[in-house]
């Protein structure tokens, strides 16, 4: 389930404050290639327990968030930091 447009205006990442944006399918492809390999993990260093259906992104491209049933887990812990990811 996309997540609602109006909320979306109103998010931001809770740490930096930076404005988020929808994960693109390419980058969620990728991002869940890489969970599937066990390279990537929560900021809290715990291992991510399967893909990801949708996520958003701040739009700097550091920090992910994963959503679940249309709803965002804005959670410092379980970020996805990705900025020495190449591409993202």
């Amino acid at each position: 389930m996309p997540i609602d447009r109006k909320l979306l205006e109103i998010l931001c990442c809770p740490v930096t404050r930076r404005p988020l944006l929808p994960l693109s399918k390419d980058k969620l492809k990728r991002l869940n290639a890489l969970i599937a390999d066990d390279r990537l993990q929560y900021a809290d260093g715990s291992k991510i327990a399967g893909p990801l259906q949708e996520a958003l992104i701040t739009d700097n491209s550091t920090t992910v968030y994963r959503i679940e049933d249309g709803i965002p887990v804005m959670l410092e812990d379980e970020s996805i930091r990705v900025q020495d990811l190449e591409g993202f």
